[in-house]
């Protein structure tokens, strides 16, 4: 009995130094190698990391792997947990809360380009024709939820207080002449909800999944003029000199890259004029 039990622990000592070896490993972002591990949402971060990895990145000498991911949490913990190495589909506004909500401490690198948000319905051909006490849904994250109050602001049918930010909410509606009736869902949901209330405000990259196009089918668009929404690419702190993320952030603003993205999306999604 007391070679057995000395059998066991010396097999789980060993496990136990096994693991905290993967630990260690993991931590680099999970990639083969010098490969640089980049989360995204598929549209339109996904496409246009392919496109670089396709295209581009051989001739930087970068070598990428891209992990897509259908909600706006996951990316950021993997992260900051190691699994990535960078991720891009989020906005500043969105990562600033999710720092401060989450404990969690990533920074930006480069702003590649804009994709604007927009009003979708099944029901109106214009945001003016929504009827008084229509249901508008939105995205039930504090800075997207706070993103499409203003556009409906932008548009017109709601006001909101003065000095009102990036997290604004529904307590922060001044004036709703159509007595609009608010509907919190998460932000993946929304396209699936359109046959369900009379509008719904969806971030880019969802409506494109649900293949709307922003430019054609959205009755309502956000302007990129002074837009503090452009999507970013992020690292955890401290590795943003890494020469893997310099040379991804270098593509992400290239003349190759913004030509992709004018002639792939026609508006849908916009170059960024900054870093």
């Amino acid at each position: 009995m007391r070679t057995s039990v000395a059998a066991v622990a010396a097999l789980a000592l060993g496990l136990g130094l096994t693991a905290c070896g993967s630990g260690t490993d993991s931590g680099k972002g999970g990639g083969k190698d010098d490969t640089l591990v980049v989360g995204a949402t598929a549209v339109p971060a996904g496409e246009v990391l392919t496109y670089i990895r396709d295209h581009l990145a051989a001739k930087a000498g970068l070598k990428l792997e891209i992990k897509e991911f259908t909600d706006y949490v996951l990316p950021n913990t993997a992260l900051q947990e190691g699994e990535l190495d960078a991720n891009l589909y989020q906005n500043q506004p969105y990562l600033d809360d999710f720092n401060k909500s989450k404990g969690t401490d990533l920074v930006s690198v480069v702003k590649p380009y804009l994709p604007p948000m927009g009003v979708y319905s099944h029901r109106v051909k214009d945001i003016s024709g929504l009827a008084d006490g229509a249901t508008v849904a939105v995205p039930n994250d504090i800075t997207n939820e706070g993103r499409a109050l203003k556009l409906l602001a932008a548009g017109g049918v709601i006001k909101l207080k003065a000095g009102a930010g990036t997290d604004a909410s529904p307590r922060d509606v001044t004036d709703n002449p159509r007595h609009l009736k608010f509907k919190e869902l998460e932000a993946a949901q929304l396209p699936r909800s359109l046959d369900d209330v009379d509008a719904a405000v969806v971030n880019n990259n969802y409506a494109q999944d649900a293949g709307l196009s922003p430019t054609k089918d959205a009755i309502l668009l956000e302007s990129a003029k002074n837009n503090p929404y452009a999507n970013l690419l992020a690292v955890k702190r401290g590795h943003e000199d890494d020469p893997r993320v310099k040379k991804l952030a270098g593509l992400l603003i290239s003349p190759e890259v913004r030509a992709f993205i004018k002639d792939k999306y026609h508006g849908s999604v916009l170059p960024a004029t900054g870093s």
